[in-house]
């Protein structure tokens, strides 16, 4: 991973260098010159590799040394050089982002990263703490102004973090509880602060069991520790969180309480499933074309002897049931042309095309669905559509979702009516079913990624998201009418392509 990171440092070092001094120069140019700008960045990017190349942060003192001296000549505050932190780290995180010639994971890289640039924050926040005090030692006037200034400071902070943060003091009490925290969890402040550490525990043992161990390690060792694991919210949902937790400073070094900070991992893991689902389609597309072609050779040769005993043979009822065997065989090659089309990798290439042409090849790929038995499938395609300007794989996709949810809605047994019309400007699809339906509140959320109303194993809760996105991709819509025990019908509307 270090050496992935370093070359990908290495290979956009100067973009970096660029973006971060352009940000900084307009940011702080009326405080830091050009030549100090480019010397810190600099500076800044050749700790860094450092730091990943030595596996320690040793390297980095004296550049934040330099760095305070830099900051306090030219009368920086905390915030501003927090921000100016900030505006590094984005610099990195904006261009690593860019890359996409490697196989990694993009969220361990970018992850790795924003909690390098923390660290190194962070030390400097000691450096600058520790400066501080030395300076304010001399002056019990100044340092009373100081502290209260640097409580400011850190209290702004605190409230308009957008990460959870909350302080648990000796007797496994909490007694500090941000902004972050109740945006996250749903909890306010009066809500929370008194109330047990093991507050936002789920109602399982092993979360109980992480807690000691937390305590005990927390007690032990000045180290930070950090861990994945889960919270339950005011809502009773159960959110995934990286959580850091470290020891509250001490004077006389008894254990006071700790800090910890809860950082929503949520939208992380989503994208994980994302990327796991994406992959397990990949792999099923390409076994799906493999299948196709080990049938397709067979089927070519049979057709081919039918072909050749039907010329020889003068046997009538013989010859009737070779025609049999014909129809079936052309019937099995034509399901194995589609399943080839369908798991054929996409073209993200708009063309202008009679989307009726889509529709068709979606239908014919659904009536061979095992889940078809006593379906009657009505069409009603209007010949003269105007065309549209779409991607057809994409569409496709859609049309396929669509005719699928509906198969499941009627149990293989019932009627799927599709049609298509042309009204103000746009392509109306309807494809329409008289299966269980949906009651308003499920119908509201069945565009929402992951949320699905299948039995688990049998839906992901994906494909009406995606279609969702591709038809909304075209400037069109989806729009559903549904009741209970009545049937629900989808209209995808797209528009018609312009003179």
């Amino acid at each position: 991973m270090k050496k992935i990171i370093l070359e990908l440092l290495k290979k956009y070092y100067d973009s970096i260098f660029n973006s971060w001094s352009e940000k900084l120069f307009a940011e702080f140019g009326l405080k830091l010159s050009e030549s100090q700008i480019k010397t810190y960045v600099e500076s800044s990017l050749q700790t860094l590799i450092e730091i990943i190349e030595q596996g320690d942060y040793k390297s980095a003192d004296q550049y934040l040394i330099d760095a305070y001296n830099l900051f306090s000549e030219t009368n920086l505050t905390l915030l501003e050089v927090s921000q100016l932190f900030n505006s590094g780290r984005n610099s990195l995180l904006n261009n690593l982002q860019k890359d996409k010639s490697g196989d990694y994971d993009p969220v361990i890289i970018l992850g790795f990263i924003d909690e390098l640039i923390e660290q190194i924050y962070a030390r400097y926040g000691v450096l600058h703490q520790n400066a501080e005090m030395k300076e304010l030692a001399k002056d019990r006037d100044r340092l009373a102004h100081k502290l209260e200034m640097n409580q400011k400071y850190l209290s702004s902070i605190l409230h308009t973090s957008e990460t959870a943060i909350a302080v648990i003091d000796e007797n496994e009490k909490f007694m500090s509880w941000n902004k972050g925290a109740e945006k996250i969890f749903g909890y306010t402040e009066e809500e929370v602060i008194g109330k047990p550490s093991s507050f936002l525990l789920p109602n399982e043992k092993k979360y109980h069991d992480e807690l000691k161990l937390i305590i005990k390690d927390t007690q032990r060792t000045n180290d930070v520790l950090i861990l994945d694991t889960e919270r339950k919210a005011k809502d009773g949902r159960v959110l995934p969180v990286q959580l850091s937790v470290a020891k509250l400073p001490s004077i006389n070094k008894e254990y006071n309480g700790r800090t910890i900070i809860l950082k929503d991992q949520t939208q992380v893991k989503q994208l994980q499933q994302q990327v796991d689902q994406s992959e397990k389609l990949a792999v099923i597309g390409q076994l799906a074309a493999g299948v196709a072609h080990e049938i397709g050779n067979p089927l070519a040769s049979i057709s081919s002897l039918v072909q050749v005993i039907q010329r020889k043979n003068k046997d009538d009822i013989l010859n009737e049931q070779l025609i049999i065997i014909k129809e079936n065989i052309d019937r099995i090659s034509k399901i194995v042309r589609e399943l080839v089309d369908f798991s054929r990798p996409p073209s993200y290439e708009t063309v202008i095309i009679q989307i009726t042409d889509v529709i068709k090849t979606a239908v014919g790929i659904v009536k061979y669905d095992k889940r078809v038995k006593k379906v009657n499938f009505e069409t009603d395609f209007d010949p003269n559509l105007p065309l549209a300007r779409i991607v057809p794989d994409q569409m496709l996709q859609v049309f396929v979702n669509i005719l699928i949810n509906a198969l499941d809605a009627i149990g293989g047994k019932g009627n799927i009516k599709v049609s298509s019309y042309y009204k103000d400007e746009y392509i109306y699809i309807e494809i329409a079913d008289n299966g269980c339906g949906m009651d308003s509140e499920t119908a509201g959320k069945i565009f929402d990624p992951f949320y699905t109303t299948k039995e688990v194993g049998k839906g992901t809760g994906l494909g009406l998201s995606v279609s969702y996105s591709i038809v909304k991709k075209f400037n069109g819509e989806i729009l559903v009418n549904s009741e209970i025990n009545k049937g629900s019908t989808f209209k995808i509307k797209i528009p018609v392509l312009e003179n």
